[in-house]
């Protein structure tokens, strides 16, 4: 399983010939690493005298990142599962009209679904964000390069997620779909974009 390699042994695998795991998986663990370091920051944090009054916000938030890690993982390892799903499909027998009908349903409803994969990573850094923002403002000030980090882990795990969407939408049929998709991933990266900056514009005045 994805998640449960050692460090070297992803990396190998990464580097290797195969297509997979790729850059959908880096992407969904670059965010993982983000939410780890949002929650750094709340642990150290919780329990400090000076910060006592923000304990029960940091608790909150530490919560809620840590169930953002676990589904950065998960979604790590769905997005190469994903990918062979479509390699599967591509794979399916093409020698009659009726088998080639087949297979063309198939790799449509598999690379769909491998689309959905990295635009739930988007989504999900959307929501890891705001939590960066508040350990940046009110966490640990020994730590704020941390908070940092993680927004830029999360900024760049957002758009690495947006080119496996965008490159997955270029061999869909649905135009509707691809419309509606297109729109929605560009409104996050957006929205991640300003959030990325205003935790750096935090950052930046504490260091």
């Amino acid at each position: 399983m994805l998640t449960t390699k050692s460090l070297n042994q992803f990396l190998d695998e990464l580097a290797s010939s195969s297509p997979a795991p790729g850059g959908g998986s880096v992407a969904a663990l670059s965010a993982a690493l983000g939410a780890a370091l949002t929650s750094m920051v709340c642990r150290l944090t919780i329990g400090k005298k000076n910060y006592a009054d923000v304990r029960q916000e940091m608790e909150s938030v530490l919560r809620r990142s840590e169930e953002l890690r676990s589904s950065f993982s998960e979604l790590a390892k769905k997005d190469t599962e994903a990918f062979n799903s479509v390699m599967k499909a591509f794979a399916m027998p093409k020698e009659t009209e009726e088998e080639k009908t087949v297979r063309t349903l198939a790799i449509e409803e598999a690379t769909r679904k491998a689309t959905l994969v990295p635009l739930k990573v988007t989504e999900l850094c959307r929501e890891a964000l705001p939590l960066a923002k508040i350990v940046a403002e009110k966490g640990n000030t020994n730590s704020i390069s941390d908070a940092g980090v993680s927004a830029l882990m999360l900024h760049a795990a957002c758009a690495a997620a947006a080119l496996n969407v965008r490159i997955n939408l270029s061999s869909l049929q649905d135009k509707h779909f691809v419309e509606d998709t297109r729109a929605k991933m560009n409104r996050i990266l957006n929205e991640v974009d300003e959030l990325s900056h205003e935790v750096l514009k935090i950052t930046d005045t504490k260091l």
